[in-house]
């Protein structure tokens, strides 16, 4: 089962993988959806993190009676100072948003993230585990700290990669991008670009592009082909649904060609998607047709 509950009070969970406590769970808990995204169960409610901690209580005191218990004895002994962790009934943990801390935490077995608090818990019997990742989770909370993070925007002012980021910003509005004149994209469909990731083409110029811009666009740098101006918009998700993967290798040569199955898995998962698709409403559920897929047969 997969989807990702919306707006719906409950709590995001997790546990390492065991086929039996899995069934376990789903007897105890019918209604739990897992999440693709997030990697790890929703569970519906406003008590679910309660049932939840009640729940898991009971498994590990069946599998490790005294694990919980060690936990605490080792904490006491040698706790972790720092202001992202309170001690409770369990371990929980509030920090800025970091992919880095995500990740390291995924890892820590019985962790779990509660979308009401906005907190995460780790048991006590996951203590040891918890600190070996510490260092890594507490250098990127603080990493990203509002205060941390203006400052390196500041620093990073009038420099040479704020400037190079401006100017592709200032490119991207533009929503322009480099086709080979005798090799042009075919319009209004998705397809992988170097630079912005899979988008469509909505209109073709004759301008010619200058080799000067060879520097937004490197692919331009290893083709003697000629270069003219594309018009393009971002993708909505029914239509990269719709799209049929690539079957054969991209040729980055001419800086675009036909997705594969795992560059369409990465662009369905923008979140700039959701408001996507009432800008565009026409092309919203058009199937791929038999044309479609004698057009990727081609490459």
């Amino acid at each position: 089962m997969s989807g990702e509950p919306s707006n719906r009070p409950g709590a995001y969970i997790s546990f390492p993988y065991d086929r039996t406590m899995l069934g376990e769970f789903r007897r105890a808990f019918p209604r739990a959806i897992w999440s693709d995204d997030r990697r790890n169960w929703f569970i519906p409610g406003k008590t679910a993190d309660r049932r939840f901690t009640r729940w898991m209580d009971g498994q590990l005191s069946e599998r490790d009676p005294f694990g919980e218990s060690k936990g605490r004895d080792a904490y006491d002994f040698d706790p972790i100072g720092s202001p992202y962790l309170e001690a409770g009934d369990d371990l929980c943990l509030r920090t800025p948003f970091s992919r880095t801390i995500v990740e390291e935490l995924r890892q820590v077995p019985w962790a779990r993230w509660d979308d009401n608090s906005r907190t995460w818990h780790v048991p006590f019997r996951s203590y040891e585990e918890l600190r070996k990742r510490w260092p890594v989770i507490e250098a990127a909370a603080r990493r990203n700290e509002p205060d941390a993070r203006k400052q390196r925007r500041l620093a990073s002012r009038g420099s040479a990669e704020e400037l190079e980021a401006r100017s592709r910003s200032v490119e991207r509005r533009r929503r322009r991008y480099p086709v080979p004149a005798v090799f042009p994209p075919r319009l209004g469909r998705a397809v992988s670009t170097e630079t912005y990731g899979v988008i469509i083409f909505i209109g073709i110029s004759q301008e010619i592009v200058p080799r000067t811009f060879s520097c937004s666009y490197p692919f331009m740098n290893n083709s003697l082909m000629e270069f003219v101006w594309a018009s393009w918009r971002p993708a909505t998700l029914p239509e990269l649904i719709s799209v049929w993967p690539a079957r054969t290798g991209p040729d980055h040569c001419s800086g675009w060609w036909l997705p594969d199955l795992e560059e369409l898995r990465v662009s369905r998962k923008q979140p700039e998607l959701k408001s996507a698709g009432a800008r565009h409403p026409v092309l919203i559920g058009r199937l791929p047709t038999r044309d479609d897929q004698m057009h990727i047969d081609r490459f």
